[in-house]
Formats: structure tokens, sequence, C-alpha cells
């Protein structure tokens, strides 16, 4: 073996154990975002978590490194495939993009792209800067708001006016509420150390099959209606009534076309939400920042804020990373180790659950001193080329990046800018609070004061 060579997986140690109480890692592994910090602080930014016998109870090894995410996300083999996250998501609400194997996603993720690439989503920004007017112009006067409550009505005419087709405003309130029903329950089973066989009809199991049954009616909507009118502009419906299966050459089932859109409306929904929330609510408690970035957009005149003037909201960029490392939209990921594979110098075994820390990563005082203070300097131009490319992953990377990553940029830059360049913020809770049941989200009111810039 020569000096570039890297040593044999054999050959390397097993990825540390972690030293803290099973009792006490069973409570942390819960906690997806601030539980991992602990969970690093005690055992290192790779340690193995073990709740019983490999053959009971296979091993959880938590990655919280650069190194570690490139190893795992950035790997060209079939060394991590999907988990039991992804098979509880499949068990309760059926096939997507979200949990097919590596083999058929491929495909399946080829066939959507189009819809969100660079030069697709530009055609949505009308859809985008309109849906955050209507946000301010629906307080002309200013006064009390819940931004959570605001910024929801935001993603979801977004999304559903620009990629499909229809006004998900309409029914915001059961969206948002199966929603948080069917994830909260698929993350909490997959989370379990011990679970309940499927076929037990809990109450939990019955709450959750009613809301994918309520979503799903929404979907199976949104299909009827593209299959009656083929011209409906409706890009992500229409591009999945035209994709194939690779292996048979024939279209997707209508059912798969409705789980796909599901699952769509979960992502597209929940993680711009949370992620323009945040961003307005940190600027309501920075008002030197907020300055900043108003006069950054009115700097661009008063009319619609359009794709072309992202570039010259070089400093409000700044501020949603800033807003996204503090808050990622997804505290961690998961995969699982279908062989013994290198990670920072660990051996991790086969059959091992690998937990990808984002929040942990993005809250290492190594990598970024003083983590918990909002700095958007922190990803200035000078910064960002000094800065290793694994540090920072609000949108995952690797060979399963996040599909809509260009449109969720584009979308929260331009409704941040018409938002702020519109209304003076000035929050009014000193603490974010939020949960993570499977896309982290505001938890309860986040109330704001809004004033008219004059």
């Amino acid at each position: 073996m020569t000096a570039t060579e890297a040593p044999p997986v054999a050959s390397l140690p097993l990825a540390p154990r972690n030293p803290l109480p099973p009792w006490q890692l069973a409570g942390l592994v819960r906690r997806l975002d601030t539980g991992q910090e602990v969970i690093r602080d005690a055992g290192g930014p790779v340690t193995r978590i073990q709740f019983g016998p490999r053959t009971l109870i296979p091993p959880i090894v938590a990655v919280m490194s650069p190194e570690g995410m490139r190893d795992v996300l950035g790997r060209s083999d079939a060394a991590s495939e999907r988990c039991i996250i992804h098979e509880e998501v499949q068990h309760a609400a059926g096939d997507s993009l979200f949990v097919l194997p590596n083999e058929q996603w491929r495909p399946r993720k080829r066939a959507l792209q189009p819809v969100f690439t660079k030069h697709s989503v530009r055609d949505f920004g009308g859809h985008m800067s309109r849906a955050a007017q209507a946000f301010v112009d629906r307080w002309p006067a200013g006064g009390e708001v819940d931004l959570d409550a605001e910024c929801r009505r935001v993603a979801m005419q977004s999304l559903g006016r620009s990629v499909l087709g229809v006004d998900l405003n309409e029914r915001a309130d059961t969206i948002a509420r199966c929603m948080h029903v069917a994830s909260s329950y698929t993350a909490d089973r997959a989370l379990r150390p011990l679970r309940a066989p499927r076929w037990l009809p809990t109450p939990a199991r019955r709450r959750t099959r009613a809301a994918v049954a309520a979503m799903r009616a929404i979907t199976d909507d949104m299909v009827r209606a593209c299959r009656a009118d083929p011209a409906r502009d409706a890009p992500l419906v229409q591009a999945l009534i035209a994709a194939t299966d690779p292996q048979t050459g024939r279209p997707l089932s209508d059912a798969d076309i409705s789980n796909d859109l599901l699952i769509f409306m979960l992502a597209g929904h929940d993680t711009t939400a949370t992620a323009l929330t945040y961003s307005l609510w940190v600027l309501g408690r920075h008002p030197e920042v907020q300055r900043r970035v108003a006069a950054e957009a009115a700097g661009i005149g008063d009319g619609e804020l359009t794709p072309d003037d992202v570039p010259r909201l070089g400093y409000t960029q700044q501020v949603l990373h800033e807003a996204l490392r503090l808050c990622p939209p997804a505290a961690g990921v998961a995969r699982l180790a279908t062989r013994d594979i290198a990670v920072a110098g660990y051996r991790v075994q086969a059959g091992s659950l690998i937990a990808l820390g984002l929040y942990a990563l993005h809250h290492d005082p190594q990598l970024w001193p003083e983590p918990m203070v909002f700095d958007p300097d922190r990803f200035s131009p000078e910064n960002v080329k000094n800065r290793d490319r694994w540090q920072f992953l609000p949108f995952l990377g690797g060979g399963r990046p996040c599909i809509g990553e260009h449109f969720a940029r584009l979308e929260t830059t331009l409704a941040l800018a018409t938002i702020v360049r519109a209304a003076e913020i000035e929050s009014v809770d000193d603490d974010f609070r939020c949960e993570v049941p499977f896309t982290t989200v505001a938890k309860g009111p986040i109330r704001a004061r809004l004033r008219p810039r004059g």
C-alpha cells in the first residue's frame, strides 16, 4: 500500500461507542436537532450508538463532520441505501421519489429534473414574488402577525401556482394538519428501537391513515385535472404523467404520481415556509441587518422582483444561508450501510443505520465560531471560497441532493427581499421555538409587529 492509498476498510477501527447511558441516548436520538449536539460532545463527530445486540437492534452511527458527510453522501457506489425512515414513509404514503432505492430513484429523478433546473425555475419567479407581495398587502397598516402562518400561505401559493397548477391555500388547513400528523407518526416509529407491528390498529396509525387519505384526495384531484386538460399549467404533474418505468417502459400509475405529489407538497411547503419564517424572525431581532436587506432590495426599484434581480441580492442571500445554517430545513437524514464502509477513518459495519447530523454539523464550534450567533458575514464571498464544501449542507449533497434546491433558494430569496423591502419587522418572541417531526417546523405562533416602510 502506497502513502496515498486508503487503508482497507477491514483494518480500520470501529466507530467509537458513545459513552452516554442507553436511556439517555434513547431520548437524545428522538430530539432530532439539539439532541445531536449532546451526542457529539460526548462521543465525537463520528460515534456509535448501540441499544442491544446487533442481531436484534442495528447500531446507529451518528456522523456530524464534513469528512464524514463526504464519505457517506459523496459515494458513487451503492454502499449506502434507503433505511427504516424511508420504509416507514413508504408504508404510510406509498412509493415516491423520496423512498425509492437508488436504482429506481435515478431514472425517476431524471424524468423530473427538468422541472427544477436553474433555467426552469426562473419561470416561477413571478409566482414567488406575488405570493410574498400578497402577504404585505394583507397588512397595509401593519399590525401584529403570526410569521409562521403568513409564510405558510406564501409557500402554499408559490408552490401551488408554480409547479402544481392549483391554489393550495384553498386547502391549506387540511394540508398543514395532515402533514404534521403523518410526518410525526413516521418519524416517531423510525426512531423507536422497538416498534409495534404494522398490522396493529393503534390510534396513531388510524390517525395517520386518515391524514394520508385526506392529502391523497388533494393530489388525486391534481392528477385528474391534468388528465382532463393536458395543456394545464402544472409542470411537475405533467412531468410525472410523462415519466415511464425504466424497467417496463410503462407510464407511472396515477397512484404513484399522487404519492410523489404528496411528498413534494411536504418537502416543498414545510421547508420553504420554515426557512422564510426563521429568516424574517431573525431579521426582526437584528434591525441593523434588516435595514441592510431592505436597502439592497429598494436599490433595485419598487417593481416586482424577478429572478434577474437575484444576482443583485447578494447580502439577502447571505442572510438566508445563515438562517439555513441556524435552522436547517432537515435536522438530519439517514442511510443504511449495505456493506462495511470507511467513514472519517472509522469502519461502519454493514447493516448500521447512519444518522447524518446536519444540525450538529451546522452548530459545531470547531467549524463555526460562536455557532449560535447570527452573522450573515459567515457567507460573504471570501468566507465561502475558503470553506469545505461539506461543511454547509442545507439541501444535502452528493448523489441524492434535494431535487428542489434551486427552486427553494430562488423562492425564498425573492420572498424575503419583497417582504423586507415593504415592511419593517420587529419580532415579539425572544426564542424561535421549533419541532422536528420530519422536517423542521415552527412550533406555535411566531409573533412579530409589522410597520410599513415609509
